[in-house]
Parts: C-alpha cells; structure tokens; sequence
C-alpha cells in the first residue's frame, strides 16, 4: 500500500498558495484493508475514506469508464491493480493531475507542472468530454489563476457544447460551481471562458442573450466586485439582466439559494429610486425590508457601489434614513391612533418625517 498527496493540494504548494485541502490516493490496497486500518468509508460511488484522525479524505486509485450522461454517468474500478498514474490521467486538467510520494517525489505524468510555468489551463485527453461539469470547473480555474485556456482544450469544450452535452448538466452543480467563482479572486473570467467556449449560450441563455457593450460592462462590474460575499456578485448579474421576469427565470431554473436571488430583486426593484429624497430614501429601506433586515440595505449598498451606481454619499443617506426610522416609536403611534386601520399610514408618516429631518 502507497499513499500520495493529489491534486489542488500539489498544484498550490507549487504555486506557492496557502493549501486549504489535502486530498490522498492510495495505491495497491482494498476497501477492507482501509476499513482494518480505521478508516470510515464515506464514498457510494467509488471508495472514499476518512482519515481515523486527521479526517481528511484518502481514496483508492480508480479508473473510469463512460456509462451514461452527466457527471454521475461513469462505471468505476477501484482495485489494487490501479496504478498511481492511471488514477491522474482520468483527472480533468494537467495542473490537476500531480501527485506527491511521502518522500517528497512530485508525480506528474502529464505535464502539469510546465502549464503551471506557462499559466495554461489544459485537458489531459479525450475523456475530458465524458462529464460536462468538466467545462464550467475550466471557466472556474480561469477565475481562480487568470491562466490562459489552451487552444485544443477551448475546441474541444465548444464541440461539447455543440455536441449537447452541457444540456445534461444538473442544476444544482451548475450554481455549486457558478458561486465558487462567483467568489474567485476574478469572476469576470468565469464568464468570458464561458462565452468563448460557446458554453453561455447552454448554460446562461439569458446573459448569452446580452449585447457585447452590457455584456462588457457585466464583466467590469464583476472584476470590480471582486472579494465581495457572493449575493453581492451575483446580484450584478440581475442588473445586467435589467428585468425582473429574466432574474426570477435564471434562479428558478438553477436553484439558486435565496439571498443571491433577493440580493438580485432588491437591486432591480429599487433601481429607479433616488436617494435625495425622504420619500425615495424610505422607499428604497421599504423595498429591501431594511428595518427588519438591515444586512440587506448593506448589501444593496455594496452592489450599487460595485455598479457604479452608488456612491459613499448615498450610502451615507441610506444609512442615515435607517437609522432616523428606527427611531420611530411605532408602537406609540399605534396605541394614539383610534381608526386602526390609520395605524401604517402613521407609522409611515412619522419614519417619512424622521427621515426628512436627516436631510
């Protein structure tokens, strides 16, 4: 039995990055003999073990076999005759497909070391097509590094896309890895591969439907949100779209989680708002639900910042007009009003004035 570190724990150190994960395989051995070593088998689809101690996870070398579509569509041998080099090759990119013995030996049958120099993101063979999945982590890693994608690997990503592919990809793994680069250090780049892989048009009809300037100026705003929680990001994504009908479809149809998709709403529906009056300053505090959920008002903060729609001074009103609502005795107000059903105009009334007072 022979254990080796794998993949993005490799290819980090080389590149000098912090090593979040460490991730294992180990040759030569069977599920019993894991399961004799204290090992917990967590994997249903192939062997995957947990460490008894560290807890990191450490899987048997596997060979793949194209059963079906998507990312679950593979029959799987995992048996002690699987060398260490069969299990990289089935790997998706070169700069993934390295491997470290204990004694320190780097492993690299495919080269992945030399496109880690040349910055290259690069498809080890033709299995590379057998889970569409595989494109959007490519358009992933442009997000993460800023590599270029080589020439034979953007072919062969736009014949998957013309091949149909993509079509086969589940809903939930497309936002899984839509919001990882979504929070990469460049996600405009997540888009642009994308686009030029013709993978866009597939996944995200509806920004592949934008024209090059809004499209352009998408990819600007993203680079500029960078950093920022991914609700933020994403809900640029909205403003892009610039239409309500367009966002909900996109989330609907993706799943995606509910504070990106009302991060997206709030900044459409309170776009036309100014922030120079009591009544557009409550208005906009109205529609994000700022008294009850001020992390919200934050946020819409922080995409109009990221838009350019917004600048400190607004930001400032903003947080001014909360504040002056919130101090608003609504509870008086409604035990001093006899006609109940006068009781929101008042509380309204009174928040519009606090808020004017500010101004």
């Amino acid at each position: 039995m022979k254990v080796y570190e794998v993949g993005g724990a490799v290819r980090d150190a080389l590149l000098g990055r912090p090593v979040q994960d460490r991730d294992w395989v180990v040759v030569g051995a069977t599920v019993q003999q894991m399961l004799d070593a204290g090992y917990q088998q967590v994997g249903r689809d192939f062997p995957v073990f947990l460490h008894p101690d560290t807890h990191e996870e450490y899987a048997l070398a596997r060979t793949e076999r194209k059963s079906g579509h998507g990312y679950r569509g593979f029959v799987v041998h995992a048996e002690p005759d699987v060398t260490l080099e069969q299990d990289l090759v089935r790997r998706d990119l070169t700069i993934n497909a390295m491997a470290r013995a204990a004694d320190g030996t780097l492993v690299d049958p495919c080269g992945g070391q030399a496109d880690l120099r040349a910055g290259l993101l690069r498809h080890i063979g033709p299995a590379f097509v057998e889970d569409p999945l595989r494109v959007l982590r490519l358009a992933r890693f442009a997000a993460r590094f800023d590599f270029g994608v080589a020439p034979e690997t953007l072919a062969l990503a736009r014949q998957m896309a013309s091949d149909g592919e993509l079509a086969h990809l589940v809903a939930e793994r497309v936002w899984q890895e839509t919001a990882r680069a979504l929070a990469e250090p460049l996600p405009h780049r997540y888009w642009t591969v994308l686009r030029d892989c013709d993978a866009l048009a597939v996944v995200f009809p509806e920004l592949a439907a934008l024209d090059a300037t809004t499209f352009n100026t998408l990819c600007q705003r993203l680079a500029t949100a960078a950093g920022q929680p991914v609700p933020v990001v994403g809900a640029l994504l909205a403003l892009a779209l610039r239409d309500d009908a367009a966002w909900g479809a996109l989330c609907a149809r993706l799943r995606v989680p509910q504070d990106v998709a009302r991060a997206g709403e709030d900044a459409l529906r309170s776009r036309a708002l100014g922030t120079d009056s009591a009544e557009g300053l409550l208005r906009t505090l109205e529609v994000v639900d700022a008294l009850r959920q001020p992390h919200r008002l934050e946020c819409l903060i922080a995409v109009r910042a990221a838009a350019g729609e917004g600048d400190a001074a607004s930001a400032g009103r903003l947080r001014d007009a909360l504040r002056a609502a919130s101090g608003v005795d609504a509870g008086g107000i409604a035990k001093a009003c006899a006609d109940k059903a006068q009781i929101a105009g008042a509380v309204r009334a009174a928040r519009l004035a606090a808020i004017a007072g500010r101004l």
